[in-house]
């Protein structure tokens, strides 16, 4: 059930980080700006964070299954409208679709791993499910490249969307959620669900975590899912697919980064340091990436900050050791919104910041990796000196 899980997750893996595949074309085709090709990259995660916190109730009230299969299809339209569109808002509508459909499909993974794993084990499984997601960025990387660069950007549409009805189907058919130990709890209303997702923001560790939530995760994917393809285009010469086997190198990296952070958990009395210090070197690596500009140096930076990057798994086992089992469903539901509604407000800014340092004759790609350094160190120092929880041991 969980593999069927992740087979959407997978796909919102690809969906997300398709712009970096696909900039040249739509650039070439409707002739986007900076500036816009940010915004188009950010409405997936725009869309996909702000529902989070619907989804969450829905798999409350409704369970994960219902939930996914309910929202999933409008992957499929959007990746549909988007490889018909004629103009640059049928694009973007197809594009605020698939952040909807593709809402519920790692909330769901998270939320099935908490309900029916031990906690000794959460930070391994989710990992794990990271890895298995990942195999989502292996499409995106030289296979749909090649497939762009032959056939055209809306050809990976259609692919995505082919691929989308089959996961549709494998969940459909394979996922029906054990019963949880004890008494059927009684259904809430939605009334009720929201007054209590609203209480977790007035807990003071609240902020800390959803500061750092909205800039780590959002930083990787800045880099693979928007900039990776046109900083090398651009700055040295690559063809798509030679783009693309880089990205695919990344991807490949990130499949066993999260399962091995997972499995070096260091508890919850050190994985607080250990997130501070991890994204802080991340944010390092970021802001050497913009000032260097010897291609191999380049790649090298981008495969070890992909390798890296698997830390943010410590953030979900951080989540759940902070909020009473109550809460732990919730909990990991605005966590996920925070960090995606992070993506699609990093994924704008950093195209505004390309857009202006284009205007103003600077570097684009140092514009934008030094914008993203600073915003991951200031998650980092907000996590590391914001109150923590009074679940967690001192």
């Amino acid at each position: 059930m969980l593999l069927a899980l992740l087979s959407a997750f997978a796909l919102s893996q690809a969906y997300r980080t398709v712009t970096a595949i696909i900039a040249t074309g739509l650039q070439t085709d409707f002739g986007l700006s900076s500036s816009s090709l940010g915004a188009f990259a950010g409405l997936f995660a725009l869309a996909f964070g702000v529902t989070q916190f619907f989804m969450g109730i829905g798999m409350d009230l409704y369970g994960l299954r219902r939930t996914v299969l309910t929202a999933f299809p409008l992957t499929l339209l959007g990746a549909g409208l988007s490889a018909w569109a004629p103009q640059y808002g049928w694009l973007m509508l197809g594009q605020m679709l698939i952040g909807v459909g593709c809402a519920p499909a790692f909330l769901a993974c998270t939320v099935f791993i908490a309900r029916h794993f031990p906690a000794s084990q959460f930070a391994f499984m989710s990992g794990v499910g990271l890895g298995v997601g990942g195999l989502g960025l292996l499409l995106t990387g030289t296979p749909l490249a090649w497939l762009v660069q032959h056939y055209g950007w809306r050809s990976g549409f259609f692919l995505l969307a082919g691929l989308s009805a089959a996961s549709w189907l494998l969940i459909w058919h394979r996922v029906h959620e054990p019963a949880l130990p004890g008494p059927a709890p009684e259904r809430e209303r939605w009334g009720t669900a929201v007054r209590r997702f609203g209480a977790l923001f007035v807990l003071p560790h609240t902020l800390g975590i959803l500061l750092l939530s909205m800039v780590a995760y959002a930083s990787t994917l800045a880099l693979r899912g928007l900039w990776i393809g046109p900083m090398l285009i651009e700055r040295y010469g690559f063809s798509l697919v030679q783009s693309g086997n880089v990205a695919l190198a990344m991807s490949l990296i990130s499949l066993f980064g999260p399962a091995c952070f997972g499995h070096f958990d260091p508890g919850p009395t050190r994985r607080r340091r250990w997130v501070v210090n991890f994204s802080l070197l991340v944010a390092l690596l970021y802001l050497c990436m913009g000032a260097v500009h010897h291609v191999g140096l380049n790649i090298a930076l981008v495969l070890l900050i992909a390798s890296l990057s698997g830390y943010s798994v410590l953030q979900y086992s951080d989540v759940r050791a902070s909020y009473p089992p109550d809460l732990t469903g919730r909990a990991l539901s605005v966590f996920t919104m925070a960090m995606f509604l992070g993506v699609g407000l990093m994924q704008w800014l950093t195209g505004w910041v390309a857009g202006w340092a284009q205007a103003q004759g600077l570097d684009t790609y140092q514009a934008v990796m030094g914008t993203i350094a600073a915003l991951l160190a200031l998650g980092s120092t907000a996590f590391r000196w914001l109150p923590a929880s009074p679940l967690l041991p001192k």
